[in-house]
C-alpha cells in the first residue's frame, strides 16, 4: 500500500486547483480521478465559465474570486496560456424583485452593495441607459443594470489542464481513469481503495462534485445534483456586434426560475453565442443524467433568450450538459469532516463556484499544511449551516 501526506479525490475545478497548490509547497501528494479530466462528464466545460469580482451570492466570496483572479495571472505567466479575459459584465435584474437567484433574494441589489463595500469598480446603469448602451438587448421598463469593469471569462478546461500539467511538473503523482471504491478513515489517517490499488494518507481531499455522496453517503440529503444544458446559437446579424469588444458577459436576473446568462462571441469561425438559464426541477446521480438536449429544450431556450436577445438564429449548432451539486442554501462547502477531521471535504459550489476555484485549492493545501487557511472560510462550514453534527 503506497503511502502518502494527502491523497485528492476528483480533479476537476478545485481538485486540479488543489493538487496543484500542495505540490507548489512540496506535499507528497497523490490525484484521482475515475476519468481523464479535463472531461465533459461533470462540472467543468463548455469552453467558458464568467467570472465577477463583486459576488450577488454574498460579500464571503470575494475574497475567494479576487485571490483566484491573482492565481489565474500567475498561472497565464508559467504556463504562456491565456486563462483570463476581461470583457466587463452586465448585471439586469427588477430592483424590486424577491425571486431567490442562488440564495440571494435580490440578485442585483446584492451585487451592488457588495461592489459599493469592496470598492470594486462598477456603474449602476438605469434603464435609459441600459437600453442606449446595448441596443443588442431587450429590457423590460422595471429592470436596472450593474455593469462591472472587471468582470469576464475564463476557461475551464484549459484552467484544469494547466493546474494538472503543474502539479505533474512539481512531482504530484496523478492517477486518471482509477475509480475510487471505497474511503475508510483509520486512526490518524485514511485509506482508499480503488479498482486498481489502495493507498493511505494523512488526510484526504475529497473534491469530486457531483459523485461526492456517492464517496461519502452520509451527505447524500445535503448535496443535489442537476442536470444543466449549455447552448450555442448562431445570430443572425453582422458578428461583430457579439463580439467581446461591444458585447460583455451578462446574466438576465428575470426571475420566477428563468434567468439567463450568456457570453460574447469567442469563436468567429464558428459564429455562436453561447448561453444557458439553470434548472433545478428534477434531481437525479451523475449515472441517470440524460446527456442528449431534446428539440424541445433547444426550442424552449430559444424562445426565451430572443425575448432578451436581438439577432438570434433559431439554429442551435451544438449542445451540451453539465452538472450542479447544490447544498441546500446554495453555498460552497470547504470543511472537515464532522466525525473524521482527516478527510476534507470541498466542491458543492451550488453552480457558481468555478471563478473561485484557484482560491479554494490553495485554501485546501493551507488546511492541509498548516491546519487553517488565510482566507476566512467559516461561512462555508458543513456544521453551521447544516448541523451535521455526529454521522
Amino acid at each position: 500500500m503506497q503511502s502518502f501526506d494527502v491523497i485528492v479525490v476528483g480533479l476537476g475545478a478545485m481538485g486540479s486547483a488543489a493538487v496543484c497548490q500542495l505540490s507548489k509547497r512540496g506535499v507528497k501528494v497523490l490525484g484521482l480521478d475515475q476519468y481523464s479530466p479535463p472531461h465533459t462528464l461533470g462540472s467543468t466545460h463548455g469552453e467558458t465559465r464568467i467570472t465577477r469580482q463583486a459576488i450577488g451570492e454574498g460579500s464571503e466570496y470575494v475574497p475567494l474570486v479576487l485571490r483566484s483572479n491573482e492565481i489565474w495571472r500567475e498561472l497565464e505567466k508559467n504556463s504562456g496560456q491565456s486563462l483570463f479575459t476581461i470583457t466587463g459584465g452586465l448585471i439586469v435584474g427588477d430592483p424590486s424583485s424577491v425571486e431567490s437567484t442562488h440564495g440571494t433574494k435580490n440578485f442585483l441589489l446584492q451585487t451592488i452593495d457588495v461592489a459599493k463595500r469592496f470598492g470594486i469598480s462598477h456603474e449602476v446603469l438605469e434603464n435609459e441607459e441600459l437600453k442606449k448602451r446595448y441596443p443588442l438587448f431587450k429590457f423590460r421598463d422595471s429592470e436596472k443594470g450593474y455593469y462591472e469593469n472587471g468582470a469576464g471569462f475564463l476557461r475551464p478546461e484549459l484552467c484544469v489542464e494547466i493546474q494538472i500539467g503543474l502539479a505533474q511538473k512539481n512531482g504530484a503523482e496523478l492517477h486518471m481513469d482509477e475509480k475510487v471504491l471505497e474511503i475508510k478513515p483509520e486512526g490518524a489517517q485514511v485509506s482508499i481503495k480503488t479498482d486498481k490499488s489502495e493507498y493511505k494518507a494523512g488526510q484526504l481531499i475529497v473534491t469530486a462534485g457531483p459523485w461526492i455522496s456517492q464517496l461519502l453517503p452520509e451527505f447524500k440529503d445535503y448535496f443535489k445534483v442537476y442536470r444543466q444544458v449549455l447552448y450555442w446559437f448562431k445570430v443572425k446579424d453582422s458578428m461583430k456586434k457579439y463580439l467581446s469588444s461591444t458585447l460583455p458577459v451578462y446574466i438576465f436576473d428575470l426571475g420566477g426560475g428563468d434567468d439567463i446568462y450568456g457570453f460574447p462571441m469567442i469563436d468567429e469561425d464558428e459564429g455562436t453565442l453561447k448561453l444557458a438559464c439553470e434548472d433545478y426541477l428534477v434531481t437525479m446521480t451523475p449515472e441517470q443524467v440524460n446527456r442528449e438536449v431534446g428539440a424541445d429544450e433547444v426550442a424552449r431556450m430559444y424562445d426565451l433568450a430572443s425575448q432578451h436577445i436581438l439577432g438570434l438564429s433559431e439554429e442551435c449548432v451544438r449542445t451540451s450538459t453539465c452538472l450542479y451539486t447544490v447544498t441546500p442554501d446554495s453555498k460552497f462547502v470547504i470543511d472537515r469532516h464532522p466525525t473524521f477531521k482527516q478527510v476534507i471535504v470541498a466542491s458543492p459550489c451550488s453552480g457558481h463556484g468555478f471563478k473561485s476555484s484557484a482560491a479554494i485549492g490553495e485554501v485546501l493545501a493551507e488546511l492541509a499544511t498548516v491546519g487553517k487557511s488565510s482566507i476566512d472560510i467559516s461561512d462555508f462550514s458543513l456544521v453551521r449551516h447544516y448541523n451535521v453534527l455526529t454521522m
